[in-house]
């Protein structure tokens, strides 16, 4: 192994790899390796500018004693940058510490330097590269486990932990799936995993491996403080934070699936306006336009869109349009993308990679011909017009099927990148918008990957059924992809699909998701509703119907009882505004999520890192959503301090358990008194 120091970065090189280890903003490494001659040079998710630190690098002989007691002499670096160090033996086994103490260690089972004395004849190596013929490498990261450690974040997955620990999660996007790669360890760091390409992680108890299906270096990054919030202030350091959110769009958000005409759009934000219900967005979902990829609203169902948008304006209503990044061949546009290289590429079989309601292939935003191509269709159909934000469904990108070594884009193969693809695709819009002077740009997006928040994205977890189960999935989904560094976050209220409007069952799930959503970062009431029983406008509906429009989603659309109970939270929401203003602001300042996990706010209360079913809303609220059929109670833990119940003003010991009551037109929220 040769150690080389080189401009405060230490350099070390064996067999053909070269492993390369530097600081990166405060108390934090970057740790890279390759088998090429040189480093592609990626920032990849780092791509904020950092002070130029140099780290202090030293050689040393590291001693090793066998069990026989005899002492081993093996040359050794160091690299140090405040609070983190990392050491490499001759064997090129990477260890990390903080303030000393070993935080993570690579794995390595093979002949050599002896690292532990068992277990040295399996040939397992730390970094293992499996070359493809021709081509690039598939990797493979392999870490010793820290027993008793708790691991939190990587973005959204549809399950009810929050705990990663000895979970086996996919490394790419999906619709409801948002890989963000960025995990929070209650042993004091962060790690995120600097790599686009689609992979595994698996967290085991006996071994945590990081798998990349094809790229050519290896690329991590590894932070250290004292808190969570220590951790997240580094990473959104060097990863971007997220704009200061409009004031005018923390109240209420209406959109269903999906308004057909115009006139829908109309009727529905005179009646709210009637009402006296303020509106602050109204979104007019998918199949506005004539064929995917047209980027236009159909005129036989939207004639004057300027004059629906002026009047909506009128109403202090901002207007959202969704697009989506699926090309029709039947498009006005597929010919010219076709032709100029601007859709993503098939590697084999029939160019399509996505056949819902058309025969299609899916743009390529990664190609910056792409996004000036698409900008300039949407600025003519749409923000000339007016519409003041952009609904960026399908930004996986959903594909017919996920085959992604079938795929290529202009940077490379999706094996490769496909993991940045939402971020790119959000950028078509953000820095379009930015450069003609718009001030805070905001998008809807249905996935996103690590930095995604420094560019105005508000993510949400998707189309995700109407069921309890999912209502607590998305409770874990929330609190960890704030902890991956995105804080502007929601859900579709009562979920996306299978909500039936005449089921009574329903319209509890409905209630309680409604009023948790009213301490979500978003408040946006969204669904498919059935059953579908409304008829087609015409056969140019899509298949004479097939095509369907849910039932209504509407404040109003589900009887009086719940009228109330929709009204009630949304007054108390508006009575958040304020409150509302300072955590955004504390997102924008230091990376803090709105929905923080309890330990994020008491790192100091052990039972806070065992709790998944409650969180802080911001420093200030604590919030208890109901997340169980029939549930008039549930329980909930105050932390020390004194805590007063919002809802009838009653002041509460903390440091315990208490039975909070839930009747249906509430859940818990506790208020932290100083």
């Amino acid at each position: 192994m040769q150690f080389i120091s080189q401009d405060g970065k230490l350099i070390c090189k064996s067999q053909g790899e070269t492993l390369m280890i530097e600081p990166w903003g405060r108390d934090s490494l970057r740790v890279r390796a390759t088998m090429y001659p040189r480093f592609t040079d990626e920032s990849w998710a780092l791509t904020e500018a950092v002070p130029a630190i140099r780290g202090v690098v030293e050689t040393y002989d590291d001693l090793h004693r066998e069990g026989d007691g005899e002492i081993h002499h093996y040359e050794a670096a160091r690299i140090t940058n405040g609070r983190i160090s990392a050491t490499v033996n001759r064997s090129g086994i990477l260890c990390l510490y903080r303030d000393g103490q070993p935080i993570l260690r690579e794995h390595y089972r093979n002949y050599g330097t002896p690292i532990t004395k068992e277990s040295r004849c399996l040939k397992v190596v730390s970094r293992e590269w499996t070359p493809y013929v021709g081509g690039d490498y598939r990797l493979k990261v392999r870490f010793e486990p820290n027993d008793g450690e708790k691991l939190f974040g990587m973005g959204q997955y549809q399950q009810p932990y929050m705990d990663m620990k000895g979970c086996v999660l996919e490394l790419m996007q999906k619709n409801s799936q948002t890989t963000v790669p960025f995990a929070v360890s209650s042993l004091g760091y962060g790690f995120l995993w600097n790599q686009p390409a689609v992979g595994n992680v698996s967290f085991g108890k006996n071994l945590t491996v990081w798998e990349a299906a094809c790229c050519k270096d290896m690329d991590y990054w590894v932070t250290v403080g004292d808190q969570p919030r220590d951790l997240l202030y580094n990473y959104t350091a060097v990863t971007g934070r997220a704009p200061m959110m409009r004031t005018d769009l923390l109240g209420f958000w209406q959109c269903k699936l999906r308004y057909r005409t115009q006139e829908e759009v109309l009727s529905v934000a005179r009646k709210y306006h009637a009402m006296g219900i303020q509106l602050d967005v109204i979104v007019i979902d998918f199949f506005h336009w004539t064929v995917q990829g047209d980027w236009c609203f159909d005129k036989t169902y939207w004639p004057d869109p300027k004059a629906m948008v002026d009047e909506l304006h009128s109403m202090g209503i901002k207007v959202m349009v969704s697009v989506w990044p699926s090309v029709d061949r039947r498009s006005k546009h597929f010919n010219e993308m076709a032709e100029r290289g601007l859709l993503m590429r098939t590697e084999r079989g029939a160019m399509q990679t996505y056949d819902y309601q058309g025969d299609c292939v899916t743009l390529d935003p990664t190609n910056p011909e792409t996004r000036d191509y698409v900008w300039e269709k949407c600025k003519e159909s749409y923000y000339d017009l007016g519409i003041d934000f952009f609904w960026l469904d399908n930004s996986e990108p959903d594909l017919t099927k996920y085959d992604f070594d079938n795929f290529r884009y202009y940077i490379g193969p999706a094996m490769a990148c496909s993991n940045i693809f939402p971020q790119w695709y959000s950028r078509i819009f953000y820095d379009h918008e930015t450069a003609l002077g718009k001030a805070q740009p905001v998008t809807l997006l249905r996935s996103g990957w690590a930095g995604s928040q420094k560019y105005g994205n508000v993510l949400w977890s998707g189309d995700v059924p109407s069921t309890w189960e999912s209502l607590r999935d998305q409770l874990a989904a929330g609190l960890n992809i704030g902890l991956a560094g995105i804080p502007w976050w929601n859900t579709d209220i009562g979920g996306f699909m299978d909500g039936n409007v005449f089921d009574p069952e329903f319209k509890e799930l409905l209630a309680r998701w409604y009023e948790w959503a009213v301490f979500q970062p978003v408040m946006r009431l969204h669904g498919d509703r059935e059953p579908f029983t409304i008829p087609a406008l015409d056969d140019r509906d899509w298949g004479g119907g097939y095509l369907h429009t849910g039932q209504d989603n509407e404040m109003w659309s589900y009887g009086e009882e719940l009228e109330r109970i929709m009204k009630k939270g949304y007054e108390l929401r508006k009575s958040l505004r304020p409150y509302l203003e300072k955590i955004y602001r504390e997102a924008h300042e230091n990376g803090s999520p709105l929905m923080r996990a309890m330990f994020y706010e008491f790192p100091e209360d052990p039972r806070c890192w065992d709790l998944s079913d409650q969180y802080m809303f911001g420093p200030d609220y604590l919030v208890a959503p109901v997340l169980q059929a029939g549930a008039a109670s549930r329980q909930v833990y105050l932390p020390a301090g004194r805590w007063q119940d919002i809802r009838t003003g009653e002041t509460l010991e903390g440091g315990r358990t208490v039975t909070a009551d839930a009747p249906i037109d509430s859940i818990p929220v506790f208020r932290k008194l100083v």
